[in-house]
């Protein structure tokens, strides 16, 4: 594409030296540049693109859009000067590859927990119902049956456009996506067309980013501002009325809860392995046998139902696709064990999170419930007292642990947690490596008993201040047991 087509519609200052080259590709990483790029320079958390003109150049790039307060040296290419580089990022991401988002069906799911099994039950429901699908989240990206690994929860705008583009070629009817608040305020889905877009819930998270609530909520809000038909939204959540109000004018708004909502659940029982629950839609009710436990899987479901039923699926065919649906790796993930108690791995990683996943162990029939859980390093510190608060509230044996340090002491982070629970409580015990917490906590369990482990979940890795580990829970679960 030459270089004036493709900046059609750019909003820009500037630009020194044009030349109307062609254009191959959009990269903002001078390392992946290729002969007839354009190279977008991004201010990055830990570096900033415009150190890396010169790489980009000497690699091939034929053109480079900076930031208005940029002091660059006259290298006789053209410069393109903007306000705002990652929205022109995104713009010319969308732009090269021709808007492709246009050419599906496209469905955002945002909220602080829910997001990734909310993602594939939509897209297990559909791909049960016969359409093509693609998926784009934190464990996994699909295009059809392809399976990419996924570096962040919503990649970075090029890549995401990338992606679309493969999708629309390969005649991906419905591609849906977790949307984090990360990649909204930093403009990674800008120009993506959302016909659909869905909030399971606001909680705290993320406020190492976001500073505060307000901040944190509007980012989450920016998905509803452009979710062109539906906005389906959890009518139940303390956030819903703020949501709402920033809503798409044109965009229909269809709510679910279990207190209020247009589509409304009845719980008939919850068990550690399923759960039976009622969905009341439009005067009519469907009983729905869902292999996936607990209280908030059954929000999960509705978001899901909901968004389908708005888009034209009969409540039947939805609901026979989510009675298909086995579950996300490390959402409340029930391991067969040879063992007369249980073992749940679960990604809770926030307060609600831990909240949500220990309420609904304590709603199924257990004795005790024993719970091991650390915090992440680098993460907002503030959660950590209150996760350590819910845990000791709500199990009846804490094992506080090491998670992902990262650059941080793993004694801090422990102490931190340890902080909100160390003048009230005294079921808990502290052991940093998380391996040995993890057979601590299998030795002292007993007949029908639940071992948690919280906040891994599909997680293979351990990230260390130096270097990142293999560990996978379920392995090192069978390690100790001695199961093959």
């Amino acid at each position: 594409m030459l270089l004036s087509t493709l900046i059609d519609g750019l909003k820009y200052i500037d630009i020194s030296d044009f030349i109307d080259v062609e254009i191959k590709g959009v990269v903002y990483d001078s390392r992946k540049v290729e002969n007839g790029d354009i190279f977008v320079c991004i201010s990055g958390f830990k570096t900033d693109g415009h150190m890396y003109i010169d790489d980009a150049l000497a690699r091939g790039a034929k053109a480079v859009v900076v930031d208005k307060n940029h002091k660059f040296i006259e290298n006789h290419v053209p410069y393109i000067i903007v306000e705002d580089t990652r929205d022109a990022l995104a713009y010319l991401s969308s732009k090269i590859y021709g808007f492709p988002s246009s050419n599906f069906c496209l469905i955002g799911v945002t909220g602080t927990n829910g997001k990734t099994t909310v993602t594939f039950l939509i897209r297990s429901i559909l791909e049960y119902l016969g359409e093509k699908t693609g998926l784009i989240g934190t464990i996994k990206n699909i295009i059809g049956d392809e399976e990419i690994p996924s570096e962040h929860t919503t990649p970075e705008a090029s890549d995401l456009q990338k992606f679309f583009h493969d999708m629309s070629t390969r005649g991906v009817n419905y591609c849906v996506m977790e949307v984090s608040s990360h990649s909204l305020e930093l403009k990674r889905v800008e120009y993506a067309n959302f016909k659909v877009g869905i909030l399971t819930n606001i909680t705290q998270d993320h406020l190492d980013f976001h500073g505060t609530m307000d901040n944190y909520v509007n980012a989450k809000s920016k998905l509803f501002e452009r979710a062109t038909d539906y906005a389906i939204l959890n009518a139940d959540d303390d956030y819903f009325e703020r949501i709402k109000a920033k809503c798409d004018q044109q965009a229909r708004i269809l709510t679910y809860g279990i207190k209020n909502g247009d589509v409304r659940a009845r719980i008939n029982n919850l068990k550690i392995d399923r759960s039976n629950f009622d969905i009341i839609v439009d005067g009519k009710v469907f009983n729905v046998n869902y292999k996936v436990p607990g209280l908030f899987s059954v929000y999960n479901a509705l978001a899901a139902f909901s968004s389908l039923y708005a888009i034209g699926f009969s409540p039947i065919d939805i609901i026979k696709g989510m009675e298909n649906f086995n579950g996300v790796i490390g959402r409340f993930e029930v391991m067969n064990l040879p063992t007369n108690y249980k073992v749940v791995i679960d990604y809770a990683h926030t307060p609600d999170g831990l909240l949500n996943i220990l309420n609904a162990i304590k709603g199924c029939e257990h004795s005790r419930i024993i719970s091991v859980f650390g915090c992440g390093g680098n993460r907002d510190k503030t959660k950590r007292p209150l996760m350590g608060k819910i845990a000791c509230e709500l199990s009846d044996i804490v094992i506080i642990t090491s998670d992902n340090p990262r650059n941080e002491n793993p004694m801090d982070i422990i102490e931190d947690i340890e902080s909100g629970i160390k003048e009230t409580f005294s079921n808990y015990y502290k052991i940093e490596n998380r391996r040995e917490a993890i057979k601590f906590a299998l030795d002292l369990a007993k007949d029908n008993d639940v071992v948690l482990l919280a906040g891994k979940g599909h997680e293979t890795y351990q990230i260390l201040a130096d270097k990142t580990i293999p560990f996978d829970e379920r392995i090192v679960v069978k390690e100790i047991l001695g199961v093959k």
